[in-house]
C-alpha cells in the first residue's frame, strides 16, 4: 500500500469568501483546498505554507490545526495509471489567513488557476470531497 501525507489551508478573506485552488491533472479536474504532499522530511505546517503560496501566490499564517482526514483509495479507483495498488492518503488541514502576496495561478504544477469563492458558490463548484471535510472542519459547512 502506498500512502501519501499532504497539507492544507483553509483559508477566509474579510467577506468570508474561501480560496480554493483548481486541480487539473491529467483527464480529472476540481476545486480543492490549496495544499499538497510533503516533501521528505518536511514539516506539515512548512508544506501547508509553500503549498498554498505556490498555488496560489499568497504567503499565509496558519490559525491552528482543523484535523486529520484520512482515506484508503483502492486500487481501481486511484488516478495513476501505474498505481497497483491502493493508496492511504493522510490529509492534514489547518485554517490559515493570507499575510502577504497576490492572487496568481501556478504554472507546471497539478493546479492551473486559484480563486476566491462566496461560501454558498462552492456548493455549486465541481470539487473534490477534501473541500467539504475542510470546511466542515472549519465550522463553515
Amino acid at each position: 500500500m502506498d500512502i501519501r501525507v499532504a497539507a492544507y489551508a483553509v483559508i477566509t478573506d474579510a467577506d468570508g469568501r474561501v480560496l480554493l485552488a483548481h486541480w487539473n491533472e491529467g483527464r480529472h479536474a476540481a476545486w480543492t483546498l490549496p495544499g499538497g504532499g510533503l516533501e521528505a522530511g518536511e514539516d506539515p505546517e512548512r508544506a501547508a505554507r509553500r503549498e498554498v503560496r505556490e498555488e496560489t501566490g499568497y504567503r499565509v499564517a496558519l490559525d491552528g490545526l482543523l484535523g486529520i482526514h484520512s482515506r484508503v483509495i483502492p486500487a481501481a479507483d486511484r488516478i495513476s495509471d501505474v498505481a497497483t495498488g491502493p493508496l492511504h492518503a493522510l490529509r492534514i488541514v489547518y485554517r490559515a489567513h493570507t499575510t502577504g502576496g497576490r492572487l496568481r495561478d501556478e504554472i507546471d504544477g497539478s493546479t492551473d488557476r486559484a480563486d476566491w469563492f462566496a461560501r454558498d458558490a462552492v456548493r455549486s463548484l465541481p470539487r473534490v470531497k477534501l473541500v467539504d471535510i475542510g470546511l466542515r472542519m472549519a465550522g463553515l459547512l
